[in-house]
């Protein structure tokens, strides 16, 4: 198919999500903890954490809990919104909405539902939902202004932006674009499948990691508009075969991290911010030498100290740890921990740094490990949450 030329996926309605009652609401609060003893609290010098989940069995949505950063602990749990697979979670720059990637089964055209987060309490109060443009809806960023958003439509190979209006409400899909091509997997790379959007530090441009494609797309935008324009040269080539689906800048704006889904590894590449360019100077496994069994790695995230990188393996359900040279941006492997789960789809390091948080989405549970800020060692804290099909993490 031609890029930039549009499918006709299924068309939303109100019918194609999931209505949520009153005794829904009940059941979700009944599987998390602390729900029937402790209140939702309105101090606000009280960290909160956002999940996300699948809401194919038990689970209904949005769940929020308090954060207690001392003990490095989750409590009083409530079903801060409900709404249809909520698979990816973003926060706006300031803090005051929420936006959530609705992940709609069966092929069906996805949906982005923007919420509004009361500072003092916490709550979610919900705002509008608008189309994804494309199905599999599994990501999703604002820009660092808060006037812009996008989505990457994994099923459909495509992105969209949206603008943000006056209140945290979405418009209509400003740009759509379908992605083309196909790489060396006949199994899993027959077709684009975009998975992960991530804004330059400068915020002038828009990387889209495309998994079936082995490629990660950049894009010039408007961030008034929202408006995208492909940039020459409009990609970067991966590694073939290994699938890129997430990554991350560092905070010195130097270098990025890709973590690759297929081959579990993670190219290292220096970002141009000028010519808005990446370049390999590095591949790093996140398994173990002799690790046979199949294994897709999912996420990869910074410490806040800047100086360690963390990456998660489903298969081999474990957390790798890397030290970052200063110099250069080179990886080194620190230590390999269990995520004491399994598929730890997503992660989320604590802002203080002293601890990391996994979704383990086919164990139903959230797992608390320590991190040490020195030596960026993690350690078991025996501290776990039974939550069904958890699959993002998000810190207020």
């Amino acid at each position: 198919m031609r890029e930039g030329s549009r499918p006709r996926p299924t068309r939303v309605t109100l019918n194609h999500m999931k209505k949520v009652t009153r005794r829904d609401c009940m059941l979700g609060l009944a599987i998390v903890p602390f729900a029937s003893r402790f209140a939702w609290s309105s101090d606000t010098q009280v960290h909160r954490i956002f999940i996300g989940t699948y809401t194919k069995k038990s689970s209904h949505g949005i769940y929020g809990y308090r954060w207690i950063p001392e003990t490095g602990e989750m409590v009083a749990s409530v079903l801060a919104a409900p709404t249809p697979n909520p698979s990816f979670l973003a926060l706006s720059p300031h803090h005051t909405h929420l936006y959530a990637a609705n992940e709609q089964p069966g092929g069906t055209s996805g949906t982005v539902s923007a919420f509004t987060l009361d500072p003092s309490s916490g709550k979610l109060s919900p705002g509008n939902v608008v189309a994804s443009g494309g199905s599999g809806s599994c990501n999703l960023t604002t820009d660092h202004t808060g006037h812009s958003l996008f989505v990457a439509n994994y099923d459909s190979g495509s992105l969209a932006s949206f603008r943000i209006l006056a209140g945290g409400s979405l418009s209509a899909a400003v740009s759509d674009i379908f992605f083309h091509g196909h790489s060396v997997n006949p199994a899993r790379q027959q077709t684009p499948h975009a998975h992960c959007t991530t804004i330059s530090p400068d915020n002038k441009y828009l990387l889209v990691n495309d998994l079936g494609t082995d490629r990660i797309r950049v894009y010039r935008f408007d961030p008034a508009t929202a408006q995208l324009a492909p940039h020459d040269p409009p990609f970067y080539s991966a590694i073939p075969g290994s699938g890129p689906r997430n990554l991350t800048f560092h905070p010195n704006g130097k270098w990025a991290y890709s973590i690759n889904e297929m081959a579990s590894t993670l190219e290292c590449l220096n970002w141009d911010s000028a010519k808005g360019t990446l370049t390999r100077f590095q591949v790093i496994s996140t398994l173990p030498k002799k690790f046979k069994k199949p294994t897709a790695a999912a996420t990869v995230a910074i410490h806040p100290n800047r100086r360690f990188l963390y990456a998660s393996n489903r298969g081999d359900d474990s957390i790798t740890a890397f030290s970052i040279d200063p110099a250069d941006g080179h990886l080194a492997l620190l230590q390999r921990v269990s995520c004491e789960g399994n598929t730890p789809r997503h992660f989320a390091v604590a802002p203080d740094g002293r601890w990391l948080v996994v979704a383990n989405q086919d164990s139903a549970n959230i797992v608390i490990l320590k991190c040490d800020p020195q030596t960026g060692r993690l350690s078991s804290t025996g501290k776990q949450y039974p939550l069904d099909s958890p699959v993002c993490v998000v810190f207020e």
